[in-house]
């Protein structure tokens, strides 16, 4: 009878893994250059990016000791 060759199902396993990496990081690659706009409204100021490249959130300032 045969010996089972662990290096062989090891080997394999390894493979397996560094492509389902690879694929993954390939996706990952492809969603940051066309990110998709599900569930996001053009120029809603919320998810806007650009708008809130153009127009920081505003901060309520503090008051001060003197006034």
């Amino acid at each position: 009878m045969a010996t089972p060759n662990y290096g062989y199902e090891k080997r394999q396993k390894e493979l397996a893994k560094k492509k389902k990496k690879e694929e993954k990081l390939r996706e990952k690659q492809y969603r940051k250059l066309s990110p998709s706009t599900d569930g996001l409204a053009p120029g809603d100021p919320e998810t806007d990016v650009a708008s809130l490249e153009r127009d920081p959130p505003t901060v309520p300032e503090l008051p001060t000791k003197n006034g």
